[in-house]
């Protein structure tokens, strides 16, 4: 039962699944590779090219040429030797860089054709490829198909040219199997559901280009490019591609799933040595693909701020990251070269929706001169990842020192069971102005990164960010925060003035506090001592008076509350105009009583002056210094009659 259970399984999982998990017979026996069928003329020439996986072993091994005898091969060509036969006509030259060796004949004889084994080392042991070759007697002979030799997981490209006059015709690439040509690709078709082909027209007219990255064990064998439609017209080429496992070939990611809102990153192929080249990173639409960055510096406007290139040149590899990724971000992405086009590849992107694990302000405004923090809030899984901030530019993201991760702060919008990373800024200037990434890498590989937009105002007028206001909600809106000077977020968040204007700020504000009432204390004692002294020249001018009109007693100043404005009171009595002489009179006891009666109510009234005073004084001090004591009762002095 569990025998026809496993057949059963099977027939039921699709033949390209199954070949493309396990290489076909022809790569697991050899990994050499050469033309299947090799076509010439009677005294002509061929070349017959061999290719070999690029190990060190392979580059400094023994290649060979031999004729197959029944189970035996006789040598004709080797790297060091050459049969009688072939002296003079024959030549074997190895291309290690090239991963291939080419074996030229020419001076074609009849005798020349059979069934020959190109391969590595000794003959026999099976690092070998089967090759025909056929003579005919005279033109036209087949044309040979191209071959191509292909990594595991590399990008195939081929360009097919059938001239001018096929400008117009439908261009295609289609894969030979036993029941016809099965289309790949044609330049009808406006997309590749895959995302892993593109066709592309090129110059001169009549010519395009067909690429295909990911290459998989399935993706061996026979093709065809041409221009009308397979088997009806003339205009087509065979394409023989075999694919190879090479152990040192990057395994990159065909296929990234993230959120909305957080980063992708997405690994490129690249050869250092070849610095002419140049490398851009794009998104298919279509036929075409839009360029969004390049190895020059220039980034896609779009996507200023969003999109990074950073190059590793140990594993010879170039990372992109795409940050605040949104829905319509979702696609197919090409790493291209205008020369190794071998190195191209492609990754689908796939965004879901969901929240982004870095968090925190992604906009931020402040004005020159003032301090800014910006903050990344990370979750508990991050906590043991490297933590960083860099500066962004279109060259790539600078790195800067960032303050030690911490508890978050108040202000900083984060949540307070996440931890943050903090980038200290100030005094601003109006270059500090642009975009800041926050990071997360783990093993020096990018796990997720947040951009942050800083832009920073001139004018004193600046509009500032809501993070920056961190004023209590229960004071008046328009009234500055207590003590005048800005609150301890504010500063630390940049938007308080300059600390030279908050220290000279907060010194005015102390001294009008101690001055202030000490400014009110001596107005206070000025008006109290001008009083008394108005009371006492009063009543000094009443004791004249009373001494000089002997017929108004005070009691009648002091019953009456405007004394100037009555005429009843002022009973007057002049004495002759130009008299030289004064009225001199003696003072009787009526008059004497009436005297001391009036200099002690003037000694009551200054007595009651100097109590308010003391008690208006004590008043002021105990409000300034804070206290809530009352005023003490200060009684006036005993009279001393």
């Amino acid at each position: 039962m569990t025998f026809l259970a496993f057949l059963f399984l099977l027939t039921v999982v699709p033949a390209g699944s199954a070949r493309s998990r396990h290489p076909p017979m022809a790569a697991i026996s050899s990994p050499v590779f050469g033309p299947r069928q090799v076509h010439g003329v009677r005294g002509g020439s061929v070349t017959v090219r061999c290719f070999y996986p690029p190990t060190p072993a392979n580059r400094h091994d023994r290649k060979y040429w031999c004729r197959q005898r029944g189970s035996a091969c006789l040598t004709l060509l080797s790297s060091d030797f050459v049969a009688a036969a072939y002296q003079g006509r024959a030549t074997l030259t190895d291309h290690p860089e090239q991963e291939q060796f080419q074996i030229h004949i020419s001076g074609l004889e009849p005798g020349d054709a059979g069934t020959f084994q190109c391969g590595l080392g000794v003959n026999g042991r099976g690092l070998s490829f089967r090759v025909t070759l056929s003579v005919a007697e005279a033109p036209p002979v087949p044309e040979d198909a191209e071959l191509f030799y292909v990594k595991l997981r590399s990008t195939w490209t081929v360009t097919c040219s059938f001239g001018e006059g096929t400008a117009e015709m439908r261009k295609y690439l289609c894969k030979k199997e036993k029941d016809g040509c099965r289309k790949v690709i044609d330049s009808y078709q406006d997309e590749d559901p895959t995302g892993r082909l593109q066709l592309t027209f090129e110059s001169p007219p009549g010519s395009f280009r067909v690429t295909m990255t990911r290459m998989d064990w399935e993706d061996a064998g026979l093709y065809y490019c041409g221009a009308g439609e397979y088997g009806k017209d003339s205009t087509s080429k065979e394409l023989d591609v075999f694919v190879y496992e090479d152990k040192n070939f990057p395994h990159l990611k065909t296929n990234i799933t993230a959120k909305t809102g957080s980063s992708a990153t997405f690994e490129c192929l690249y050869e250092p040595l070849l610095n002419s080249s140049t490398r851009f990173w794009c998104k298919q639409k279509g036929r075409h693909c839009v360029r969004i960055i390049d190895s020059t510096g220039r980034v896609e406007d779009t996507y200023e701020g969003r999109v990074a290139a950073f190059e590793n040149p140990e594993n010879k590899t170039v990372t992109i990251v795409l940050n605040q990724l949104r829905d319509k971000d979702k696609g197919s992405y090409w790493c291209m070269s205008n020369e190794l086009r071998e190195q191209q590849s492609s990754t689908e992107l796939t965004v879901v929706p969901g929240e982004p694990a870095l968090t925190g302000k992604k906009k931020v405004e402040a004005q020159v001169g003032s301090q800014v923090n910006l903050t990344c809030c990370y979750p508990c899984a991050y906590s043991s990842y490297e933590k960083f901030w860099c500066r962004w530019s279109s060259r790539g993201c600078a790195m800067l020192p960032a303050l030690p991760p911490g508890l978050p702060q108040p202000g900083d919008g984060c949540d307070r069971s996440a931890r943050t990373v903090v980038l200290s800024l100030g005094p601003l200037r109006e270059e500090d102005e642009g975009w800041y990434w926050c990071g997360v890498k783990r093993n020096g590989a990018f796990v997720e990164t947040m951009a942050v937009e800083l832009r920073v105002s001139a004018g004193r007028d600046a509009k500032l960010s809501p993070e920056f206001l961190d004023v209590d909600s229960s004071h008046d809106p328009g009234a500055a925060p207590p003590g005048g000077a800005g609150s301890e977020a504010e500063v630390r968040k940049g938007a308080a003035p300059e600390s030279s204007s908050s220290d000279e700020s907060h010194g005015s504000n102390t001294l009008a506090l101690v001055l202030g009432p000490l400014a009110g204390l001596i107005l206070i004692v000025v008006t109290a001592f001008a009083i008394v002294r108005y009371r006492q020249l009063k009543r000094s001018d009443l004791v004249s008076v009373g001494s000089y009109r002997t017929n108004i007693s005070m009691s009648d100043f002091e019953s009456v509350r405007d004394f100037s404005g009555s005429s009843s009171v002022k009973e007057s009595q002049e004495t002759p105009m130009g008299g030289d002489e004064f009225i001199t009179t003696t003072d009787t006891p009526d008059s004497a009583a009436n005297t001391m009666k009036a200099k002690r109510s003037s000694k009551e009234d200054a007595d009651l002056a100097y109590s308010s005073f003391l008690a208006t004084s004590s008043s002021i001090a105990q409000a300034s210094s804070g206290g809530d004591s009352a005023v003490r009762d200060v009684s006036p002095p005993q009279d001393r009659v």
